[in-house]
């Protein structure tokens, strides 16, 4: 396939940084538009060409674009149908493929069976994220099918690079296993959940750039490395060196304790989720795992390990762990 001319809205977080590396060393032409104020660690290749504006503020995107056309626009940054209208007016008649990342936590939860596929409904009535998504994605099927926008769909589950751990305190947790304190695990801990790699995900995601075959379908893109969150939190004290005093306590006491995590566990992570990627495969042969969790946890602790300014414990949260431990 000759060169493609890629626009990333976004293009520097955890999911996208790893696709828009790829899609430079594949020979695309990659612009990235974003505000511009981005850590070191997620820097962008030389090659690709950065403009600043920010999907929040319409006018800033329509200065920084200008009159453009792009064989795609990936939108890794819209969380409402304010957003997603206003790319679908700004790029009708100058995109050949518009590429909205969704989520899977917009799945059915909880799942009425597994493993879930592209034709598990879309429902979730535990977050509003998951509905906003839902509601962008409702959008774009009307569009395709009303008016023949060139749309394609993707649903990442529970995507991490080196520096985003996955459990629920983040760092505050490796901090309490270095302590030897207990630490809070949802539910029982032996539920499964898929977690990806953003190299992996990089390879399923540019794999559909440019595809007449993907216009108007939606895509899973998940690996296949699915542990239980006990065998999560076990690898990463073991990377950190120590055997970690798991705790575990129901969602939904967690979710009254600490109200900000409640709508990402019970609406998602207190779910087994496991996903069939056949349809992507069809297209992406090449689309597999190469980086199973128990070795993204060890890259994880090392990557930590050598940035200790990015060691942050959350005060609260390691008060409110505390407080849900002496309970357990």
């Amino acid at each position: 396939m000759a060169g493609l001319d890629i626009l990333f809205l976004g293009g520097t977080g955890v999911i996208s940084t790893a696709s828009v590396r790829l899609a430079v060393e594949r020979g695309h032409r990659v612009t990235v538009l974003n505000r511009g104020r981005s850590a070191s660690t997620r820097s962008v290749p030389e090659e690709v060409e950065q403009l600043v504006g920010d999907v929040a503020d319409p006018v800033s995107v329509d200065e920084a674009v200008g009159d453009r056309e792009f064989d795609v626009v990936a939108q890794f940054r819209a969380f409402t149908t304010d957003t997603v209208q206003g790319d679908v007016d700004r790029f009708r008649g100058r995109v050949g493929q518009y590429v909205f990342i969704s989520s899977a936590s917009a799945y059915q939860k909880p799942p009425a069976s597994i493993p879930v596929t592209e034709s598990t409904p879309l429902k979730n009535p535990f977050w509003q994220y998951s509905r906003d998504k839902i509601a962008c994605e409702d959008l774009l099927v009307r569009e395709d099918r009303d008016r023949d926008f060139p749309m394609t769909i993707v649903r990442p589950s529970h995507t991490y690079d080196d520096t985003l751990l996955p459990t629920m305190g983040g760092w505050t947790d490796i901090a309490r296993m270095r302590a030897g304190k207990p630490v809070v695990v949802h539910g029982d801990g032996t539920t499964p959940w898929t977690l990806t790699h953003s190299d992996d995900f990089a390879v399923g995601f540019v794999g559909l750039l440019g595809r007449p075959e993907a216009l108007g379908n939606a895509y899973t893109i998940t690996g296949e490395s699915a542990p239980t969150w006990n065998q999560v939190y076990t690898w990463l004290g073991r990377a950190a060196g120590v055997e970690p005093d798991l705790v575990h306590v129901p969602s939904e006491r967690i979710a009254r304790e600490v109200p900000d995590l409640g709508p990402g566990l019970v609406g998602d992570k207190a779910h087994a989720m496991l996903f069939d990627t056949t349809k992507l495969r069809r297209l992406v042969p090449e689309f597999t795992t190469t980086v199973p969790y128990a070795e993204g946890a060890r890259r994880q602790i090392a990557w930590y390990d050598a940035h200790p300014g990015a060691q942050r414990v959350d005060e609260e949260l390691d008060a409110a762990f505390d407080r849900l431990a002496a309970l357990a």
